[in-house]
């Protein structure tokens, strides 16, 4: 009988672990709320994480060490002190670079509109069909976007199915009585994320998503000077999108993620390869320019 259960929790283990495609770290931060009691708002910071880990968002089957890397920082701004809270939260994920130790990021953008009703205990339900709660549908919208952009920087427009689910996961909260999920609010929310993501003006950022990792850092390990030139290659693409396009949340949120990596592959460059990078990052990324300086001399 014990061997029995033994192996009944053996299976247990083994399901729930296949179904993990998240490794998610979630904080919540909470300096502007005047309240003693703390565990209500330690309760929540564990729903978060649990929901983001253990459910099956990829289609693969990922190893315990490919589980994709992710943070959300929550900055709690208001809580009535029961079920209502608001404020703003970092989301930031990120792969490793083959042959390294390195991880490099993928995702870094901060959602201003991060409120929601959540009751300790209570279960975090969600599903594609329709609109659960708040909070689940902007986990749920943000860990499809998370592997999405992963595999994008795998396989070229490889994200394509995972953007589709997120924007399900959008229509099915357009009537929902809370910010972020609609065109008309600003120009910087979940809206435009997949909106960005899915619109063909961007295909040629989406794929230099996949030439910058697969063809670019993955490859500099075994071989710095191809990886470091199929990189300023794939930068070059970027001059070919639309001008008018450029201050874009999808453009933010690459050149925030990517600017100062780019900085430190190519400083150490010959000085000929730190020019042509030099003049694209400026070109495309007029807003960080001043970071792009270090490239003028390198080192």
């Amino acid at each position: 009988m014990i061997k029995k259960l033994f192996v009944i929790l053996l299976i247990c283990l083994a399901i729930k672990s296949s179904a993990q495609d998240l490794n998610a770290r979630v904080q919540i931060l909470s300096p502007q709320i005047q309240n003693t009691n703390n565990k209500p708002i330690e309760a929540l910071q564990q729903a978060m994480t649990e929901f983001l880990n253990n459910r099956k968002w990829s289609v693969n089957e990922l190893k315990p060490q490919e589980r994709i890397d992710c943070t959300i920082v929550f900055n709690l701004k208001e809580w009535d002190g029961s079920s209502n809270y608001k404020g703003e939260a970092q989301i930031i994920s990120s792969r490793p670079v083959y042959g390294t130790s390195y991880n490099t990021t993928l995702l870094s953008v901060s959602d201003k509109n991060f409120e929601f009703s959540y009751t300790e205990g209570q279960s975090l339900d969600f599903s594609d069909q329709n609109f659960q709660s708040n909070l689940s549908s902007i986990l749920a919208f943000y860990a499809y976007v998370i592997v999405g952009l992963d595999a994008d920087s795998f396989s070229k427009l490889g994200g394509t199915d995972y953007y589709a689910k997120a924007q399900t996961v959008l229509n099915n909260a357009q009537n929902a009585p809370f910010g972020g999920w609609k065109a008309f609010e600003n120009l910087r929310n979940r809206y435009w994320i997949i909106e960005n993501l899915q619109n063909k003006t961007f295909l040629s950022l989406r794929e230099v998503l996949y030439t910058y990792h697969r063809l670019g850092l993955d490859l500099m390990s075994d071989d710095l000077n191809k990886g470091r030139k199929n990189i300023a290659a794939s930068l070059a693409q970027l001059t070919e999108l639309d001008k008018q396009k450029q201050g874009s949340i999808l453009n933010n949120i690459f050149f925030s993620a990517k600017a100062d990596e780019i900085i430190d592959i190519f400083k150490n460059s010959d000085p000929l390869e730190r020019t042509k990078v030099y003049n694209i990052m400026v070109e495309v990324d007029p807003a960080n320019s001043s970071k792009y300086e270090e490239l003028k001399n390198g080192k």
